[in-house]
């Protein structure tokens, strides 16, 4: 994978600073204020090992970066009439005590598409914007992929959770349920960032077979 930068900001009781995030799909690389921060979610980014921030730099809370809020804007693939377009989409990740939330909101067409306000997680904000689209125009990243899925298992965190079988496609195109997806998970590649994108992506199944634990994307609401 190579890497991707994303240009933002970063923001907490003592200002704001421009910063870029680094990511490979897998592990997010973040630089504030001379220090440098790494983790698989956004909301687990730690200093770097050999790296500790001077006392009372950054609000730390069991060693991961807290009570600050980060804002920043990514290129992000979507397809409308079968051909790949470039929209952007707009992340804000508040992570300040008590009550931390997400909200994205993609730019495309000239138009705006938004999550709720207050987003508990990637894989939520993005399924909520994507029934917000209209019909024949979807997303093209990770989260809408035929070869992810979540552990069987209840909750999920912010971002960096989802398993890639792109390393077993065709055992994944059978898998239909929780049980399917265990007899896989050893098999799976690593885990992936809902809004990376790579060159094996396939549109997720609507129904049946290859919707794997998780189901189609997005599943339909009540």
């Amino acid at each position: 994978m190579t890497d991707e930068s994303w240009a933002g900001w970063y923001r907490d009781r003592q200002g704001s600073d421009a910063v870029i995030l680094t990511t490979d799909g897998q592990q997010l690389r973040l630089r504030i204020r001379g220090v440098d921060f790494e983790g698989e979610s956004f909301d687990a980014l730690r200093p770097v090992a050999g790296m500790p921030p001077e006392s009372g730099m950054f609000a730390l809370a069991d060693g991961v970066l807290n009570d600050c809020v980060l804002e920043w804007d990514l290129p992000f693939p979507v397809t409308a009439d079968g051909e790949v377009h470039q929209a952007t989409l707009s992340c804000l990740l508040s992570l300040r005590r008590p009550d931390p939330y997400l909200y994205l909101e993609l730019r495309y067409g000239g138009a705006a598409f938004r999550s709720h306000r207050a987003e508990s997680d990637f894989g939520a904000a993005l399924a909520t914007i994507q029934r917000s689209l209209p019909p024949g125009i979807r997303l093209r990243t990770c989260i809408a992929c035929a070869f992810s899925d979540y552990f069987p298992a209840p909750g999920r965190g912010l971002s960096g959770g989802l398993a890639c079988f792109r390393g077993a496609k065709e055992a994944y195109r059978g898998a239909a349920g929780e049980d399917d997806v265990l007899d896989l998970w050893d098999r799976r590649s690593g885990f992936v960032q809902e809004v990376w994108n790579c060159r094996e992506f396939e549109p997720r199944p609507d129904t049946g077979a290859g919707t794997g634990h998780r189901g189609a994307f997005p599943l339909e609401t009540a």
